[in-house]
């Protein structure tokens, strides 16, 4: 067996790596339409081929078309020929993250109470394992909301709202909000990155997605003291909550509202009829926000990634 990243002239093959299971993958449309994009690359197509060349096993992972790493791993496919699926895949995911130098978050969508549908609970226990043996040992789960042309939010009567077109005064902002968060992405960043780095790589990263830059905000009190940062956003699904967050001295008096006020007035000013945010299952004044602000929660995205001291 050959353990080795895509090539052009395994198109065909790829695309009929069909998997029958109730979670989210890279199934044939998606696949042509994010090698098209950019978000897909044949070197970040990973494969297990038998001597008579045959797919045994794919992996498949997503990042931004202009980026120089993959951020995460989308689809985990092994054939149902292969009698231990949770070995060959865990071979694949381990021979790909050494390739790359160190093992990259896996994402995987579900809908509410996936647990109680055995189905889909039996497509996720056997890749979670196999991710596991792979190195990625840290669960994730997190809630995802949407907005879907409701009541828009008033301007809000505590903050003031400014954009700012030099990062380095968004990076100090991230910096700051980051301390004390309850989001486990930036706590495991700040784990072995230095806070002003962690934030850097959060503004790049926010800077990769397809929302607008002029969007971005900043919000002061009425005194001119800065309370926290909303940045709305779009990625592939469309308009997004990009991030939100206040600093650790202005917490406790629900600016968070007002902050996802904001975000949700200006994309529903651009038209916009659906925004999507997500929030860690753990980060329960979030999710409360997010209820109170008119956001549903119709699915849910579970994240596993590496711990960062071994990763």
């Amino acid at each position: 067996m050959l353990f080795r990243s895509a090539v052009e002239d395994d198109l065909d093959r790829l695309l009929g790596c069909v998997v029958d299971e109730s979670i989210s993958w890279a199934h044939p449309e998606r696949l042509l339409s994010f090698l098209e994009s950019g978000n897909y690359r044949y070197d970040r197509i990973w494969l297990a081929v038998a001597d008579d060349g045959e797919i045994l096993a794919r992996a498949v992972w997503w990042g931004f078309p202009d980026g120089d790493r993959p951020l995460a791993l989308d689809c985990v496919y092994v054939h149902p020929s292969v009698d231990d699926r949770v070995g060959l895949a865990a071979e694949l995911l381990g021979r790909a993250h050494e390739a790359y130098g160190r093992a990259i978050e896996y994402h995987v969508f579900v809908t509410r109470g996936w647990r109680d549908h055995p189905k889909a609970a039996a497509a996720i226990a056997w890749r979670w394992e196999a991710a596991g043996r792979a190195g990625l040992t840290e669960e994730l789960e997190r809630l995802r909301y949407e907005w879907t042309a409701g009541p828009v939010p008033e301007p809000s009567d505590r903050l003031v709202f400014r954009g700012d077109d030099d990062d380095e005064v968004f990076v100090e902002a991230f910096r700051r909000v980051a301390v004390g968060t309850l989001d486990f992405h930036t706590r495991q960043a700040l784990v072995t990155m230095d806070p002003l780095e962690q934030a850097r790589e959060d503004v790049r990263d926010n800077r990769s997605m397809r929302g607008d830059r002029s969007w971005w905000r900043l919000a002061y009190d009425k005194s001119g003291d800065l309370v926290g940062v909303a940045l709305p956003s779009a990625n592939d699904g469309g308009p997004v909550v990009g991030y939100l967050g206040v600093v650790p001295e202005h917490r406790g008096h629900g600016y968070v509202d007002d902050l996802l006020g904001e975000i949700t007035r200006v994309h529903a000013e651009h038209g916009v009829q659906r925004i999507l945010a997500d929030t860690d299952s753990g980060n329960v004044p979030m999710a409360r926000a997010f209820e109170r602000a008119g956001y549903h929660n119709f699915a849910i995205r579970l994240v596993l990634s590496a711990n960062p001291v071994n990763a």
